[in-house]
């Protein structure tokens, strides 16, 4: 007979990397926490004795739990008002070598993925399960695992970063993105965007925010030159600068008193890519940073 504390001693040490997997496939906190509460119920109402392998195991149940989540998510996403971004997340000490396999550009990737593609690319590429763990995960046969995690990996190689940004060049564009987008420097935006720059806005219907991606400088800089018209020239409080989901940017506190993240994708020394968080419900876990 098991202690009555063995479920939790056993769970506790693999619990921050089943968040990470939960949330890789469904693109929430709150949601890949709870899914991970269900996985530490059932694991605390099977019988241990006959499990060789908890983290396997824990694995397996997270991946199923989340694969009936994306069932009904797809319906979501098809009604959901304006461009659709994952929850952001800030970089905790000590993980800057996890910052590939949380890149935001990687999640969007992901999205695009079908559930089981998605499912079999993370597990066998970013968590490293063999083929046939992954089989008996999706209830597949390993060829078909393969096929699947090829197929996310065509896919997903185009979104990843050629090279990895130096911290202090990321840092130095960020100040100067952050200046010029927020007085309306015209000339400065047009030192730092790309030609070919994009830009989403994640407002959820909630909060004023573009319904569609914004394609090109002028269409980008004309964003961000009536966003400082409207403020008067006043700049929100930053609440926090460095990595989100992997690419420089920062948290403000706007003039509506609500949270809002930006990260900048940049590649030879240019922002290609403008990503903004505002809808609420994707920023709760960063309230604390208000206060």
């Amino acid at each position: 007979m098991l202690p009555p504390d063995d479920a939790a001693d056993r769970f506790q040490p693999l619990r921050p990397g089943l968040v990470r997997l939960a949330y890789r496939m469904l693109g929430s906190i709150a949601e890949a926490e709870d899914v991970v509460q269900e996985a530490y119920i059932r694991w605390h109402q099977t019988d241990r004795t006959m499990i060789r392998e908890p983290g396997a195991f824990l694995s397996r149940t997270v991946t199923r739990l989340c694969l009936d989540i994306l069932k009904s998510a797809r319906v979501k996403r098809e009604t959901y008002i304006g461009p659709w971004l994952p929850e952001p997340v800030l970089e905790a000490d000590g993980e800057e070598d996890r910052a590939e396999d949380l890149s935001l550009t990687l999640m969007m990737a992901l999205e695009r993925l079908s559930p089981l593609e998605r499912a079999a690319f993370l597990l066998h590429d970013v968590f490293g399960l063999g083929f046939d763990e992954v089989a008996t995960t999706l209830d597949r046969d390993p060829a078909a695992c393969r096929q699947l995690a090829a197929r996310a990996r065509k896919n997903v190689r185009a979104e990843r970063p050629r090279y990895a940004v130096d911290r202090e060049e990321g840092e130095r564009m960020t100040n100067a993105f952050f200046a010029a987008s927020r007085s309306g420097d015209l000339s400065g935006l047009r030192n730092l965007l790309a030609e070919n720059v994009v830009s989403y806005t994640d407002g959820g219907g909630i909060r004023n925010a573009a319904l569609n991606p914004l394609f090109g400088f002028r269409r980008v800089a004309g964003l961000f030159l009536g966003v400082a018209r409207k403020s008067g020239g006043e700049l929100p409080t930053v609440l926090y600068k460095g990595p989100i989901n992997g690419l420089p940017g920062f948290v403000t506190l706007e003039q509506d008193g609500m949270v809002q993240t930006t990260a900048l994708d940049i590649e030879d020394s240019r922002i290609v890519g403008v990503y903004i968080v505002r809808n609420p419900e994707k920023l709760r876990h960063l309230a604390d940073l208000a206060h």
